[in-house]
């Protein structure tokens, strides 16, 4: 039989850029220049890093036709130039690569094999929480904290970084990943032996997008997958189709570029772009800069799409001397981009590349506005907010409902804290944070934020002492320019002091709530609200206790921190009344945007970054004091609660054993529609009635010594435990909230780890079923790895977050989609049926399965394995199954 795949015949030569490699023609010149700049830099680094790139019979002449080629299901073996991780998913990342280490060795290979041949770079950024707030010395004592929990975690990366080659940790106290490559690890135009090519990169952490905005093309992946590009092999996509969103006019003065990605979200969601690349052109873009820009890529997940890409310009070059990088290597980037034609003019409309599909939004019409209260695409403007809240108290439980009963819609519950008296109700703000990647990185709204909080101390407004307050900037340079602006002390005086440089709030690592507020939300059953600058606000995520979740830029969190509720309407109702009996309004203290970019240009300069980075790596003196092993494979400690071998590897052998059709497999759980990964594989709180509490429990541990979830990300039999423990989590089989599920053969309601032990000792196989958007959310590895050690075999949804299906797929969890028209509703399923899936001997790319129920009905399905390259995956068990086999033989 014929290869089905020829090689592109032209001598490739790795030295040159992309243009090079085709020998282009003046007819094809004009073709390549219709490209979109982020389709040039995958297709360059498809070819500059694979001996070969494949491409289906009969295409290579259409090779710069992406459009053709996209309908041929291309395959491009994209190889970024670098990784980045963060720990909660670095952590176990090092774990996987000591264990593949341990079993190569047992396979009779080389176990040093299992080394990055890429540049890796682990941001420790999601340890900090906020368990001090509003006091001077909160920051010195999170950071204490942070390594009394930490330290073993915290050894075992610092082994990592000595035992691994191509490491490099950025330690605790440093800033938010995303910032920290942001403001210095990205090189925009990598710089190899005198030669250049585009940077790229893909990162563990979802919002790795956030690079797109200075014009690196880089998007999240699952830790597994990361694995397998750091131990050299690619990430195997289909040729992704391009929205072109255009971006005309110019924002109003009251916008922020909160307001501006919120706006962008919901319209992108409604668009649909999941699986596609988004890349930004038009003239609104020069009004934009790279931190507008950035803060727009970062929420790139939130409305689904691979990446969210704004091509390198003269603001972006003039982004990378302001935060002191090398001058002359910025010329030489600048040179080179000139060279290859990939230098954007947004205001010339001639260099406007051909997209797949072309959306437009006017920044004039961009309103204030907010998102809530429990997923980020739904949107609500400032102006609307009283009204959307009083709404949703009343409305169905669900995305924009809280069904609480109209008498009682007005309760109120009076508590006392630190000896006075206070009331809440429903629409209180409890907790209320400037945190995470997606603003702090912003000057703009920082400073606004500064500012903002200098006006409300001067005209003689506070915050009730019970609101949780805090600030986590992304990175020192924050902290710096906060500083020397002089607003950092009037942001102290409302409580907003750092508490950490991290994720924190963002990621539900916001500390506890004061004993007496939770007595009270508890006692009156209330919709207690968080209002944080980030990016996510699914349910259970932010606080146990704050049922409602908004984001909003940094100068409307401290607004809302301020009324103390989001049942006000800042048009007619004053934020509060001084001691003068004065009633202000936030349109008093609303800083205008040219007295904001006047205290930016004078503040934010280069000698700052390069004050704040030259000694990011050593600065912290714990972390120097670290005692860590230096032995290539790792002892690990059988009474570790933190690092733990996994069993991913137990019994693999050489020979690849052939998949086999699951029979009679039963329904573990039945979704609906927007289940998270935050739903499937909690980050936060490990609560005190659950099985990993037990668990540890067992171990000698107390409550206060649990830690979160994601710090236990190296301990699969915490994370088993741990998986659909959200206690937000909605099964269809349980009639209220609750990670619990019906185990079936008793007809028992249990605890979801342990139904499923019930099913894996009687030796049935599992399956879970869903609705739209399965897996939305963070690109956590445990929300795959989780559900495959408590026996799922398959998961069968309507549609997949991109991540998260390949994480599926990395750990040999077969994502089924029902066939289009086709979901639970149609086919009649209840999941009380027990499923058969027929597994061909032969497979090939999305084909359609055979289903059989033991009702007798019979329908099929799409198997979402993309591509042949994925296929390989599910035939050796998972990727680090493939990887080992490969070092190993």
């Amino acid at each position: 039989m014929s290869n089905p795949f020829i090689r592109i015949v032209e001598p490739l030569d790795p030295k040159q850029p992309l243009k090079k490699f085709f020998n282009l023609t003046k007819l094809e010149d004009v073709r390549y220049a219709s490209l979109p700049f982020s389709i040039r830099i995958l297709l360059e680094a498809a070819i500059r890093n694979c001996d070969e790139f494949l491409v289906k019979k009969g295409d290579v002449e259409n090779i710069l036709n992406w459009k053709v080629m996209q309908h041929k299901n291309v395959e491009v073996p994209f190889k970024p130039a670098r990784v980045i991780l963060q720990d909660f998913t670095g952590v176990p990342a090092v774990v996987d690569f000591a264990a593949m280490r341990d079993a190569v060795k047992k396979l009779g290979g080389d176990p040093e094999k299992i080394n990055p041949i890429c540049p890796a770079d682990l941001v420790i950024d999601h340890s900090i929480q906020v368990d001090f707030n509003r006091q001077s010395d909160s920051l010195q004592k999170n950071q204490d904290l942070e390594f009394e929990r930490n330290k073993e975690r915290f050894e075992f990366l610092k082994w990592g970084s000595q035992a691994f080659k191509n490491l490099r940790i950025i330690p605790p106290g440093s800033g938010i990943i995303h910032q920290v490559n942001l403001e210095y690890l990205a090189r925009v135009v990598m710089d190899q032996d005198g030669y250049y090519y585009p940077d790229s990169v893909v990162g563990t952490d979802s919002h790795t997008t956030m690079i797109d905005g200075l014009g690196v093309l880089g998007w999240g992946v699952g830790g597994i997958e990361a694995e397998a590009v750091m131990l050299g092999q690619p990430i195997s996509m289909v040729l992704p189709e391009v929205v072109g969103y255009k971006l005309v006019g110019n924002p109003e003065p009251l916008v922020t570029s909160t307001d501006i990605v919120l706006t962008i979200t919901k319209h992108l969601r409604q668009v649909g772009v999941v699986g596609k690349f988004v890349e930004f052109f038009g003239p609104g873009v020069a009004q934009l800069s790279i931190a507008d820009r950035a803060t727009i890529a970062n929420m790139c997940p939130e409305y689904g799409a691979t990446a969210a890409f704004f091509p390198v310009d003269d603001i972006s070059i003039g982004y990378l001397i302001q935060t002191g990088r090398d001058k002359e290597k910025v010329m030489c980037t600048k040179r080179y981009l000139e060279a290859v034609g990939m230098l954007r003019d947004f205001k010339n409309s001639s260099q406007d590349p051909d997209f797949t599909q072309v959306v437009e939004l006017d920044l004039h019409t961009v309103v204030p506005c907010c998102s809530g209260p429990k997923r980020p695409q739904d949107k609500v403007a400032v102006s609307d907010m009283k009204k959307d809240f009083e709404t949703c108290l009343g409305a169905k439980q669900g995305f924009k409902g809280f069904q609480i009963a109209p008498d009682r819609h007005n309760s109120i519950v009076k508590f006392n804290f630190e000896g006075c008296d206070f009331e809440l109700a429903h629409g209180s703000v409890v907790i209320a944070a400037i945190t995470s990647c997606t603003n702090t990185s912003n000057p703009s709204v920082m400073l606004g934020a500064g500012l903002l909080a200098k006006k409300a101390v001067e005209a003689g407004l506070t915050v009730k002492p019970y609101i949780k307050t805090s600030l986590s900037p992304g990175s020192g340079v924050v902290t710096y320019y906060l500083r020397e602006s002089g607003v950092m002390r009037y942001l102290s005086q409302l409580g907003f002091d750092v508490v950490g440089y991290g994720c924190m709030t963002c990621i539900g690592n916001s500390g506890p709530l004061p004993e007496s507020v939770v007595e009270a939300i508890t006692q009156g059953d209330l919709v207690a609200v968080g209002v944080l600058s980030g990016n996510r606000n699914f349910e259970g995520r932010v606080h146990p206790n704050t049922r409602a979740n908004y984001l909003a830029s940094p100068p409307l969190v401290i607004a809302y921190a301020i009324a103390g509720t989001v049942r006000i309407d800042f048009e007619k109702e004053p934020l509060g009344i001084n001691a003068s009996g004065k009633k202000i309004f936030l349109k008093d203290i609303w800083p205008a945007r040219n007295e904001i970019q006047a205290v930016e240009r004078q503040f934010v300069i280069p000698g700052m970054f390069k004050e704040v980075y030259e000694k990011i790596e050593t600065v912290n003196k714990a972390w120097n004091a670290l005692d860590a092993p230096s032995d290539k494979l790792y002892t690990w400690n059988p009474k570790s609660t933190y690092i733990k071998s996994p069993p991913f590897f137990d019994g693999l052998t050489l020979a690849l054993q052939t998949p086999k059709t699951i029979e009679d497999a039963y329904v573990l759980l039945s979704f609906g529609d927007s289940v998270t990964t935050d739903h499937i594989s909690p980050a936060g709180n490990i609560a005190r009635n659950s099985p990993a509490a037990r668990y540890l429990t067992s171990r000698g541990l107390t409550p206060r010594e649990f830690n979160s979830y994601g710090s236990r990300r190296g301990n699969d039999a915490v994370m088993a435990r741990g998986t659909f423990a959200n206690i937000r989590l909605v099964n269809k089989f349980i009639d209220k909230q609750g990670p619990q599920t019906v185990h079936f053969p008793s007809g028992e309601i249990l605890d979801v780890f342990d139904a499923a032990e019930r099913y894996k000792q009687a030796g049935h196989p599992l399956i879970v079923l869903a609705g739209k958007e399965y897996g939305a959310g963070s690109s956590r590895d445990w929300a795959a790895k989780g559900p495959f050690l408590l026996g799922v075999k398959a998961v069968l949804a309507e549609s997949y977050e991109r991540i998260h299906r390949s994480n599926l797929v990395g750990m040999g969890v077969i994502p089924l989609q029902y066939l289009p028209g086709e979901d639970a509703g149609t086919l009649g399923l209840t999941g009380r049926e027990r499923y058969t899936i027929i597994i061909p001997e032969k497979l090939k790319p999305q084909m359609n399965v055979q289903i059989k129920l033991d009702t007798g009905k019979t329908f099929h399905a799409i198997m979402r394995f993309d591509t042949d390259v994925e296929l390989t995956y599910f035939h050796n068990g998972g990727i680090l199954n493939y990887m080992i086999r490969k070092m190993a033989s």
